[in-house]
Parts: structure tokens; sequence; C-alpha cells
């Protein structure tokens, strides 16, 4: 069961949101909250698998709320759910722990999906996002010629990435390497560490990117 924790300040919006997600059996508002520092606060209490973030709040912000949570809650599941797509939001949640950027026009089915993505470890990103996320963070990704991105990756990094890249998490890439998953997050933190990289929303950015520059699919 995926235990939910739903923030946003408008009742009605909480309400219509967790009479669509208990819909699903698999999954079960635990608790509301109407701004950020709520939000924070009912988190040890309640501990849930995954929080659906609004962005413009009272008090604290759901942007601001990403990044305490994230920090102090690094294995929590942020899944921003705004009306507002603005590069800077969008740019700046991804950045700070979000794992996944969706509009309050997606359907029931597809945030329902988006949920159970999450969780697994994928990055979820509503239409038009990605392009943003990209535009918005090319600054905080190096600036690295496409032979000097390569030459630093062994083959077998450069495989692991390009799955990095389709979504999977370390699991599915050990199952299609015949790898450990102990072995696979040494391939993920070698690397972040060899391009410079914050984290795994980052490399995904990042190898989309080098990928269609350079013609790359991101299947194995």
């Amino acid at each position: 069961m995926i235990q939910i924790l739903l923030v946003d300040d408008q009742y009605i919006i909480r309400q219509g949101l967790k009479t669509m997600l208990e819909s699903n059996p698999d999954m079960r508002v635990i608790g509301e909250a109407e701004n950020g520092q709520r939000a924070i606060d009912q988190i040890p209490l309640l501990q849930p698998d995954i929080v659906l973030m609004d962005i413009r709040m009272p008090i604290v912000d759901g942007v601001a709320a990403t990044g305490a949570i994230a920090q102090l809650y690094p294995d929590l599941k942020i899944l921003i759910l705004t009306t507002f797509d603005d590069d800077e939001y969008v740019s700046k949640a991804m950045r700070l722990g979000a794992k996944g950027y969706l509009l309050k026009d997606t359907e029931p089915d597809e945030l329902a999906m988006a949920i159970r993505a999450v969780i697994k470890g994928h990055t979820q990103l509503g239409p038009g996002l990605f392009e943003k996320a990209i535009a918005s963070t090319s600054a905080s990704v190096p600036t690295i010629s496409p032979p000097s991105e390569l030459a630093q990756l062994t083959p077998r990094e450069l495989e692991v990435l390009k799955l990095i890249a389709a979504g999977s998490n370390n699991r599915e890439i050990a199952e299609v390497l015949f790898l450990s998953e102990n072995t696979v997050k040494n391939y993920v933190t070698n690397i972040l560490s060899r391009l410079n990289l914050r984290d795994r929303t980052q490399a995904a950015l990042f190898a989309h990117s080098l990928f269609r520059d350079r013609n790359f699919s991101p299947e194995i």
C-alpha cells in the first residue's frame, strides 16, 4: 500500500485528490497539510511513502518544503502537483530533490501511474516540462565537449548511464546487465563523481541531452 501525504492549501483540492487517489486499491492518503511547514511537521509521525506537493502555499511554499524534506528525509519521495509550470519552479523543485513534476490537469490514471513510478525510483515530468528542466538546469550541468564526456566513462558505466536516462532504477539495471544491485550502485556513484553531477536526477537530465545530441538511444 502506497501511503500518501497531500500538501495543498486548498481544502477542496485535497478532498478531490484524496477521493481520486483512494479509488486505487494500492493507495491510501494518510495525511493532509495546508502548507509546507505543516507537511514537514507531520512527516515524522505519519511516515508517508510519498508527498504530493503543491507549489504556491502560505508560510512555507512547496519549493522550500521540498528542499527541507529532501535534506531531512532523503529516502522520502516528493512529487510536485501544481498548476504552475514556470521554468524556475520546475528546475528548482527538481534540483532540490523532487522526483517528479506534474500539472493538475494530469489525468487520474496518469497521476496514479506517476506515483507508482516515482515510488519505484523513476523520475516523472509532465508533457513539455522536461525541456524546461533541461533548459533551466543547463547551468548546473558541466559543459564538457562530447568526446570528453564519453572518454570519462567505461563502456559498462556508459550502459548504466543509458539505462538511468531510460528511467530504470538500480534493480532494473541489475537485471538488464546481469549485475548485483551493489555493483550497480557503485557504477552510479562512479558516474556521478566522474561527471561532477549531484544526483541521479541530474544524471538522467544530462544523459538525455548527451544521447540526443550524439544520436544515441537511451535504450540498451
